[in-house]
Order: structure tokens, then C-alpha cells, then sequence
């Protein structure tokens, strides 16, 4: 069928035709109960084929989708996502690693909608400590399988602006071996005891943008992984969660590398951890350098500044091991409020390769107890100064 033009009049009054195609035209049905996965994909390859800019649209409803790989190269790059109604995903879980994927792309901006993968069965067997198939996310090297709700994957140029996901088995979103990725307006929602539910994950990628979103989520509400530079998060409200991480990393014991990463204007609220870079304690190799915590709320938050180089959840898998990884240029830098441990600020670096270059500008903490006692430092094998008022007293 021939798809329906409408007109887009820009700037300089230069008027761009685009082809729309509507996922009911292709046998969508917005009742939450038919399969629509097909008509999806159907409505997709139409759009990625057309050489003109085109658009996809999801009008209201709910749409039961399986896994849904929407993938490039398209054959425009002005491709455009536009979405009113909820993607469901299906009750049962799976041992897939992915539910909706955009891989390939270039050039593709998606607009609106809900992402609810509705991964609570899985939730209830890891709570009852059965045997969930899909593989482990703890200890070193995990061969984790459980599904992530939203993945951008070997893509570039990518917009993804005021939308909702929630619910994923695993990562809620995953950016992985990507460039030029802008994320903006998000809502991310998972209950704080949903396992391993970060809200995004980057992973591999560079030139990444995060902006104005919220997280609740059962682990960290940002992650940033191996293989990223040049990232920039900011204004970001967190809660709960278990914070903002670069890491973990090392866990394989292979060479991996951070650098160039922004953090600033973040409100956390009730998070395990607020600022935090950690390293398992294994032998690795790399390093992460030039990251800028800034401008950060804690609002009763466990440990609200952390390096952590002798992470290790799972006891026994890094026994008398050391981080090889170097962490260096690393600040933190006007964050106040609230900590629910008396160790505000720690900086646990490798014994064979010291942190370098760490500075605290700016800080003011305090210990929430009704005993009243004094917030403190803790560091070990780290080198870096101190600027403004710091309290609790730095011990660097």
C-alpha cells in the first residue's frame, strides 16, 4: 500500500516530505493481547527502505511485541520514530539478551511512547533463588542472557527523547559499540528489588549524551562500562538505585579503558551509592582517567563518594587479588547532603597500582544517625589533594 505524505516546514522555510507509515496499516492491533511484532517489523522495513526521510507511527493503545530486531542500514538518515501507545512485552521470560533492538542505524530519532517489558516473572524466580535459565550476573565474567527491554547497537547518530521503559528483565537500556547517541527527557522505572535493572548501560561507545531523565531502578541507574569516552550525564534525578557507576570493570581480567566522562547536577534520593567508580579485584589491565563528578544532592545515600578498586559482591571469586586497572584525574566536586554510613567518602585504590590525581573540591556531608556522630574519610592508595571546604575532614 502506498504510504500517507505529510509535510514538515522547518527553518528557512524549506519544506521536507516525509512517508508515514502506520503500524495498523500493516496489522497492528492495539489490544494488548495479538501478537503485532510482525506488522512492526513490516512498517520498519518500509521506512528504512524508502529513500526519502521517513517515519514510523505507533498512534494509542497498547501493542503486544516479542523480540524485535529493527535493523539497518536504511537507505535514508532522517528516520524518525514516532510513538503514542505502549509496547508490552510478554509475561513469560526469556533467555534472550535483548527484547527491542535498533541496530545498524544511522541517522534515526524516536519520539514518545512506553517500552514495558514486564519482567516481573523472572523478578519472582530469582527472589525465590530457583534456578532461573538465562545464565548469572555475579561474580567475574558473567554470562548474563536475560533480557534487556531497550538496546541501541552499532549505531550512530541516534535520538531517543521522552519516552518511558520500564520492567526489563535486565538492563532497562543497553548503548553498546555506538556513537553520537542522545538520550533525553527519559523516565526509567524498575522496583528498587528488581535485580541487576540498571537503567542505562554503556558499553564500548563514545560521544554519548544523557539529559533531564529520571531512574528508579533495582541497581545502578547509569553504568558506565568498558569502552566508553567522551560521555556527558547530566540533570539527572536517581532514586532508588544504587547510584551513578563507572564499572564495574576488570571483571575479565582483559585491557579496558574509560575516559572522558561528565557527571554533574544529580539528585539522589534513598540510592546505595551516589558517585562511584569501581574495579573488580582481579588482575586487569587499563585505565580510566579524566571523570568529573559534579554538582551532586545526596539525600540519605549509603556511600555518596566511592572508589572502589577491591570490588568483589561475589565471596571468594578474587581471593588476595589486586586491580590492575589506573584510575587518575578523577574529581568530585560540590556534593552535599546526607550519608546513611558514617563513611561518607571513600577511596579504596589498588595496592599495585595506586589512584593518582584524585581531588575533592567543595564537599559537605553529613552522617544521618540519631546518634549523632560524625561523618568520616577513608583512604587507601590514593594520592590527590583537596579544595574549599571538604567535610567530613579529607584524608588525603
Amino acid at each position: 500500500m502506498d504510504p500517507k505524505v505529510f509535510l514538515l516546514i522547518p527553518l528557512y522555510f524549506t519544506t521536507i516530505a516525509y512517508s508515514a507509515y502506520n503500524v495498523l496499516d500493516f496489522g497492528a492491533k492495539a489490544d494488548g493481547r495479538t501478537d503485532s511484532t510482525r506488522a512492526f517489523l513490516d512498517a520498519w522495513a518500509k521506512a528504512c527502505a524508502d529513500q526519502k526521510p521517513a517515519s514510523m507511527v505507533v498512534p494509542r493503545g497498547p501493542y503486544l511485541v516479542g523480540r524485535a530486531l529493527f535493523q539497518g542500514p536504511c537507505r535514508n538518515s532522517k528516520l524518525m520514530l514516532f510513538i503514542k501507545g505502549t509496547l508490552m512485552g510478554y509475561t513469560s521470560y526469556s533467555t534472550a539478551s535483548e527484547w527491542i533492538t535498533f541496530k545498524y542505524v544511522n541517522g534515526l530519532s524516536i519520539f514518545g511512547g512506553t517500552f514495558d517489558a514486564r519482567g516481573q516473572a523472572l523478578w519472582a524466580c530469582k527472589a525465590a533463588g530457583r534456578n532461573c535459565p538465562g545464565g548469572s550476573t555475579v561474580g567475574p565474567s558473567p554470562s548474563t542472557s536475560w533480557m534487556q527491554a531497550l538496546t541501541i547497537s552499532q549505531s550512530k547518530n541516534v535520538v531517543l527523547s521522552k519516552s518511558k521503559v520500564k520492567n526489563s528483565q535486565s538492563f532497562q537500556i543497553a548503548i553498546i559499540f555506538s556513537q553520537d547517541i542522545k538520550v533525553e527527557g527519559i523516565k526509567i522505572s524498575a522496583p528498587g528489588n528488581s535485580p541487576n535493572t540498571d537503567g542505562i548501560h554503556i558499553h564500548m561507545s563514545r560521544f554519548i549524551t544523557i539529559t533531564s531523565s529520571s531512574m528508579a531502578t533495582g541497581d545502578d541507574c547509569i553504568s558506565v562500562g568498558e569502552g566508553v569516552s567522551n560521555a556527558w550525564i547530566q540533570n539527572i534525578t536517581c532514586g532508588p538505585g544504587h547510584g551513578i557507576s563507572i564499572g564495574s570493570l576488570g571483571d575479565g581480567g582483559e585491557k579496558t579503558m574509560v575516559q572522558n566522562v561528565t557527571v554533574r547536577s544529580v539528585n539522589f534520593r534513598g540510592t546505595q551509592n551516589g558517585f562511584r567508580v569501581k574495579t573488580w579485584a582481579t588482575p586487569s589491565s587499563g585505565f580510566v582517567k579524566e571523570i568529573r563528578f559534579q554538582h551532586g544532592v545526596m539525600d540519605r545515600v549509603g556511600n555518596p563518594i566511592s572508589i572502589d578498586q577491591n570490588y568483589c559482591p561475589n565471596p571468594g571469586s578474587c581471593p588476595n587479588e589486586s586491580s590492575g586497572i589506573k584510575i587518575s584525574k578523577v574529581t568530585f566536586s560540590d556534593v552535599h547532603g546526607t550519608s546513611l554510613t558514617q563513611t561518607a567518602i571513600k577511596l579504596d585504590c589498588s595496592k599495585t597500582n595506586p589512584c593518582e590525581g584524585i581531588q575533592l573540591t567543595n564537599i559537605d556531608l553529613s552522617y544521618k544517625r540519631e546518634n549523632k556522630q560524625k561523618a568520616k574519610s577513608f583512604c587507601r592508595n590514593v594520592k590527590g589533594k583537596n579544595s574549599g571546604f571538604v567535610r567530613p575532614p579529607s584524608c588525603l
